[in-house]
Order: C-alpha cells, then sequence, then structure tokens
C-alpha cells in the first residue's frame, strides 16, 4: 500500500491554498512571490518539464487505505461482570437483615487492537477488569472467547489472548518519535456494539500528559493527547499513524457532557508494548526501581534558592540502602535536572520514566550537587513490590473471600501518597467487599495494616500467613492495627 506522510499533504496544500500565488523551482526547490497573477496569459509547458504533483483525491485515497489496512485488526471486547445490586435501605426493618446481597451480571463494552498472529490482543485493564466473561468480535463478525493473559491497573493495559485463525495484525509503530500535530485516526466501538469500527481522525494534540486517573493505584501516566473523536466503547482502541502504525491504546477523555469533548487519551505504544512482553514473558509486569524518595520539585522559587539556572527537576530525598541509585553515587538533596537528556518536568513524569522500563535498563541522568553538574548512569534494577507480591497476580481467591478485603505491599511510592513515611512497613487494603464482616467493623479501603493479633507485619506473605493462623485458632478472630489519615486505630473482625 502507498503510504502518505506529512510532507505529501504539505505538498497538497501548497498545490491547492498558494496555487497561483508561489511558484516552485523542483530542482533548485526555492520558492518565489509572484506579482498579480496575469489569469489571460498562458505558458507551455514542455511534457518533458511537465511534474505530477499529489491532489486532494490522493491525500484522501491514503486515508481510505489507511483505514482499510488496519480496520480489520481492531476488535470489539464485550465484557460481563456480577455485581452486587443495592439494597434497599428499608430492608433492615423487614426480614433478615443479614440476608445475602442479590448479584446479576452486568455487560461492558470496550475495544481492542491484534498485534500478533498468535492471537494477542493489547486492551485496557480498565474494560476487562473484574470480568467473569470476555468475548472478542473481530471485523468479520466471528466471535472467541479470550483468555485475560495480563493486566496492569498502574498502566491501564491489559493483554488477551484468543484461539482464531488468520488473524489480521497491525504493525507496531514509534511513539517516542511521534510529533504534535502529526494526523492520527482513532478506530474503536464508541457508545454501542452498532457502531463498531468507527473511524475518526485528528491530530497529536500534546505529549506527555498527567491527568492523575491512575494515582489511586499508584499509577504510570504518560499519554498522548488527541482531538481524534473518542467516545466511551473506544476503550483499548487504536490510534494509528499516517503509517498505518499502531501508536496508542485508546484509554481516557476530558469531557465536561461525558462525550467526545474534543480531548481524548492513549497510552504510548511504546509502554503498552514493554507491559505486554512482560506480561506474556514473564506472567506478571517486571518494573523498573531505582530506590530513591521524593524530595520535592523544582519550580523557579526553588531553582532561585538552590542558586540553579534552570527551574526544572526533582530532589533526592532518602537513598535506598544497596539500591540501584546509591550503587550509581546518588546521593540525598542531589537535583536530578534530565533523564537521558530530556529535562525532567515533575516527579510524577521522573517516576513514570523508572517504572516503565524494565529492569537493567541503563538511562543517563545530569544532576546539580552542590553547585557542580554531574552526568552519572543508573542501570535500574526491579522494584521490590512486584517481586515480594507475585501472589497479587494470582491471588489466593479463598483467602481472599474469607477476609472479605484484598491487600498489596506498601512500597514508598503508595506511602508518600498516603502521606506515610517512606519506611513504613506494612500492607495496603485495595478493596473491601461489601457486607463482609471487615466493612461491618469499620475496615476501608487504603488502611495501611500494620499489624495483625499483636505481631507486625511488613509484606503479603506475612499478612497471608497470619490470617491462615488467624483462622486455625478457636475463635477466628482477627485483631488489626491500621494507619488511616495519620491516625493508629484498632479493627476486629470474625473470620
Amino acid at each position: 500500500m502507498k503510504r502518505f506522510r506529512l510532507t505529501h499533504l504539505l505538498g497538497i496544500v501548497a498545490a491547492v491554498v498558494l496555487l497561483g500565488f508561489l511558484t516552485v523551482d523542483f530542482d533548485s526547490k526555492q520558492a518565489s512571490v509572484l506579482p498579480t497573477p496575469d489569469f489571460t496569459a498562458t505558458t507551455e509547458v514542455p511534457k518533458s518539464e511537465q511534474k505530477a504533483s499529489p491532489t486532494l483525491q490522493d491525500f484522501n485515497d491514503a486515508i481510505v487505505n489507511i483505514a482499510d489496512q488496519t480496520n480489520p485488526t481492531v476488535v470489539t471486547v464485550s465484557v460481563k461482570k456480577t455485581v452486587e445490586a443495592r439494597q434497599n435501605p428499608l430492608s433492615r426493618f423487614f426480614g433478615n437483615p443479614r440476608a445475602e446481597p442479590r448479584e446479576y451480571q452486568r455487560e461492558g463494552l470496550g475495544s481492542g487492537v491484534i498485534v500478533a498472529k498468535e492471537g494477542y490482543i493489547l486492551t485496557n485493564h480498565h474494560v476487562v477488569n473484574d470480568a467473569d466473561e470476555v468475548e472478542v468480535k473481530l471485523y468479520n463478525d466471528q466471535k472467541y472467547t479470550a483468555e485475560v493473559v495480563g493486566a496492569d491497573p498502574r498502566t491501564d493495559i491489559a493483554v488477551l489472548k484468543i484461539d482464531a485463525p488468520d488473524l489480521n495484525v497491525i504493525p507496531l509503530g514509534n511513539s517516542e518519535k511521534l510529533r504534535v500535530g502529526e494526523m492520527v485516526l482513532a478506530i474503536g466501538s464508541p457508545l454501542q456494539a452498532g457502531l463498531a469500527h468507527s473511524v475518526s481522525m485528528g491530530i497529536v494534540s500534546a505529549k506527555d500528559r498527567t491527568i492523575g486517573i491512575l494515582r489511586d493505584q499508584a499509577g504510570y501516566e504518560n499519554f498522548i493527547q488527541t482531538d481524534a473523536a473518542i467516545n466511551p466503547g473506544n476503550s483499548g482502541g487504536a490510534l494509528v499513524d499516517m503509517d498505518g502504525e499502531l501508536v496508542g491504546i485508546n484509554s481516557a477523555i476530558a469531557s465536561r457532557s461525558g462525550g467526545n469533548d474534543g480531548i481524548g487519551f492513549a497510552v504510548p505504544i511504546d509502554i503498552a508494548k514493554r507491559i505486554m512482553t512482560s506480561i506474556i514473558e514473564n506472567g506478571r509486569v517486571v518494573r523498573g526501581f531505582l530506590g530513591i524518595s521524593h524530595g520535592g520539585d523544582v519550580d523557579a522559587t526553588m531553582a532561585k534558592a538552590l542558586g540553579l539556572d534552570k527551574a526544572h527537576g526533582v530532589i533526592v530525598g532518602s537513598v535506598q540502602e544497596d539500591g540501584p541509585a546509591e550503587e550509581a553515587g546518588i546521593q540525598e538533596d542531589d537535583v536530578i535536572q534530565s533523564i537521558n537528556g530530556e529535562p525532567i518536568k515533575s516527579w510524577y513524569a521522573f517516576r513514570t520514566k523508572i517504572g516503565t522500563s524494565a529492569p537493567g535498563t541503563e538511562i543517563d541522568f545530569t544532576i546539580n550537587r552542590d553547585g557542580e553538574t554531574k552526568e552519572i548512569t543508573v542501570t535500574l534494577g526491579e522494584e521490590p513490590s512486584e517481586v515480594a507480591g507475585t501472589q497479587q497476580t494470582r491471588p489466593d481467591k479463598s483467602l481472599d473471600d474469607r477476609v472479605g478485603f484484598k491487600v498489596r505491599d506498601l512500597n514508598p511510592e503508595i506511602a508518600q501518597q498516603l502521606r506515610l513515611d517512606a519506611g513504613q512497613q506494612g500492607v495496603v487494603v485495595t478493596q473491601v467487599a461489601s457486607g463482609s464482616s471487615a466493612q461491618e467493623q469499620g475496615l476501608q479501603q487504603y488502611d495501611v495494616i500494620t499489624e495483625i493479633n499483636r505481631e507486625p507485619i511488613t509484606n503479603v506473605s506475612d499478612f497471608r500467613s497470619a490470617i491462615n493462623e488467624a483462622a486455625d485458632s478457636e475463635d477466628g478472630v482477627v485483631l488489626l492495627r491500621v494507619i488511616r489519615q495519620g491516625n493508629s486505630q484498632l479493627v476486629a473482625f470474625e473470620l
């Protein structure tokens, strides 16, 4: 297929909009402004010197060809989830106040993109989160049950797999080289299944956007912003460049109406590809780790106070002993001003760069220490929370059901978001089941559990051992010490 990029578009614009005002010598590449055109004059151009210029029809055909090539690689993702119906508040006055809540099936709709002949499909974590059934419908209307290979809430990426022959596969592009102003297509299933494979066109409005929707998951955001129409249902669909390559996975919108307001966001394919590779090869997401805490961002006031010429960067708070940063020579109060030559805009952007890199990656830092600039190369380690918390990828559902809530390891980044000391140990509650004994006794999401039955716990492994021990006791009572909004309190419940 013949592909047209921005240079072809400029040729079209020059031919159509400026026709009659500019003349171009294609050998010298020089343009000159003409006087007022004499439309009565004619000039015979020798056939040997005549050259064909791209036309609007050529440009239109190029867009159509890209849509024809990529649309068959986009799928509709239908999910079914079991949810609990809200209990009538009057039910406590009639019948059994502890009656089991009713459950029903909720259906959801999203999109996905086929990225490998083996049947791997990229979509969003929020599309398939907690799904009981996932079904994929192809461009040819064939339907397949999909397996959720793995999902990562911290980047909103999930990987599905179907067993189907002769799949159309989209080539993966390079989102790092994507430029603001480039034209892109968004393809997906907006609003309803009957609108599947809708194609819209726009440009890349901005890059490296942080909008805060993943912060509850201690997430990593580095979104591509586009004005191509994205609506509910487009989530997990394709953002395609003018080479017909996948450059992003459409994920979110900023909207006052709930629909398309011209501000959509996509996960860069460079991030999505690394997450997918890690899930397929390791069965979990393996992240890069530096081993420092946040000591502050450098704005104009901080730059002035520190005597810095440039008002950007992050300050190193503490450095983990024997961590990658310490081994490379990074010290407390160092100001990290650039990473691989790119200025650091914020701590959030900085940690996203680290957390979406693979362990073993070498990263070059430009550091200011006491007014002196230093260049330091760090080889990233593996994030400890992922090493210690491998159970999180395949949780013990029977134990989660028994206690009525889910937990994950407390790492320095989550501790910082909860305004705790970076060295605080324990597990953080990520979800509490409605109607569970733990909820009735006051346990809440984001509580940090530091003790079980008066014994300290440091990670998920300690938590599960302590719960199993409590379950084997005669009374089956669990006493938790939790930290909530900086305050320590006790919560007791029965298994």
